[in-house]
């Protein structure tokens, strides 16, 4: 019996004792919710306590901090907050990327010019005065064969009075003569007038000079008439101003006096900008529309694609040929150009979607209830949509303005540029 007693109160003392430390545990389980529980000024946020009471600043009445656990929302700080610049928080409406083949096309603008291919210079084959200009104007059509002027040339006389002396004394030479009449044919005078020279044993002191070319005159080649300093000038189709070829001018030999360009012959220098080189290829079907001449559209193709970039320009430029037989084009005018470059098949995204950061391309896909910023890459734009070459699926979720949610005074972090 006195065995048992012992180990009842045994028992007795060990449940008193267990009862006593669980008790502790929950007072300190409860010092430590209080603890954790933080009391703040609304007006002085630095200020925290953790019992209620008065601030001793401003005296105003402590309240609970936002965000605890023991509010019982039973979320932390650490899942609420984000970055905000790499997260944020909208509701601005989602949509997703649309997978289509599009017809592509580059819109750019240009102007008319003149055929360069035409160009034809009249050059001075011998040294000599001009006695006769029957040209008088810049752009004054001429015709192959007609008579351009009359020129003194003492090298001419000379030759024809060569000629001359060995039909009429050396007959018998005929290598001599043949050799004689060409080189009056390569310096220019026809068959006709060396054989009326022959006939007439006369030679020609004002000698006539007949274009081999039709066309309009430019009178272009100032740089040799008008000294070095304009030289570098560049020509003025324009300026409608008198000839600088005049009556009684010397020229010296291999000196241009006019340039004749055929109208007949024009092409279209248009301008591309250079994201769009790209997609430029030979012989694509070309729209050219000019907003002087409403309703009226020329078609042409891709005919020269220039391999450099001018000095300053930062475009490139195409050449499209065209007629104009009937005159109606007129150099240096405004067009509009439309070219067809083919199909793309890819995703495409409004434009409002897309955030351009520089060097660097975003766009906001959802996740939950926040958008989360990934980098992408672009390729051309059309309308109001843009081609996403990189960086997005078919099944991503992403905001409709992307620019909504970027903010203006922060940096966008995405991977690999943070």
């Amino acid at each position: 019996m006195k065995n048992i007693k012992i180990i009842v109160i045994g028992l007795l003392s060990g449940l008193l004792l267990f009862a006593s430390c669980s008790d502790q545990k929950k007072k300190a389980a409860e010092v430590q919710v209080k603890t954790d529980v933080k009391y703040t000024c609304p007006m002085h946020p630095q200020i925290l306590e953790d019992h209620p009471g008065s601030c001793p600043i401003c005296g105003m009445t402590l309240v609970k901090k936002s965000g605890q656990a023991s509010e019982g929302s039973g979320i932390s700080l650490n899942t609420v907050l984000q970055p905000v610049n790499s997260s944020v928080l909208s509701t601005v409406n989602a949509i997703i990327p649309k997978e289509k083949e599009v017809p592509t096309s580059i819109s750019a603008q240009g102007y008319l010019d003149f055929d360069t291919r035409t160009f034809n210079n009249i050059a001075s084959r011998f040294s000599g005065r001009i006695e006769k200009l029957y040209i008088k104007y810049a752009f004054q059509e001429i015709h192959k064969g007609q008579r351009i002027f009359d020129i003194y040339s003492p090298d001419m006389v000379t030759a024809q009075q060569d000629l001359i002396y060995l039909t009429k004394n050396s007959t018998q030479e005929a290598s001599l003569i043949a050799a004689s009449r060409q080189k009056l044919l390569l310096l220019g005078m026809t068959e006709a007038q060396i054989n009326h020279v022959i006939k007439t044993r006369q030679a020609f002191y004002s000698l006539p000079v007949y274009s081999a070319y039709e066309g309009h005159v430019h009178d272009l080649p100032h740089s040799q008439m008008l000294g070095t300093a304009q030289a570098s000038a560049p020509s003025d189709f324009a300026s409608n101003l008198p000839l600088s070829v005049k009556e009684g001018m010397y020229v010296e030999k291999g000196q241009t006096l006019f340039n004749v360009v055929n109208p007949h012959k024009l092409w279209a220098i248009i301008k591309i900008d250079r994201s769009a080189v790209s997609g430029l290829k030979l012989n694509q079907p070309v729209s050219i529309t000019l907003p002087d001449v409403p309703g009226k559209t020329i078609r042409g193709k891709v005919n020269f694609i220039e391999p450099v970039l001018q000095q300053g320009d930062k475009t490139t430029s195409i050449r499209v040929y065209i007629d104009n037989m009937d005159h109606e084009l007129k150099a240096n005018t405004i067009v509009k150009a439309e070219i067809k470059t083919g199909s793309t098949n890819g995703l495409w995204i409004p434009r409002s979607a897309l955030v351009d950061l520089g060097q660097n391309k975003i766009v906001w896909l959802k996740s939950g209830a926040a958008f989360q910023a990934q980098q992408v890459s672009s390729g051309i734009t059309l309308d109001n949509e843009v081609l996403i070459t990189k960086g997005l699926d078919l099944t991503d979720s992403l905001a409709s303005n992307g620019q909504y949610l970027t903010d203006s005074e922060s940096f966008i972090k995405i991977q690999g540029h943070e």
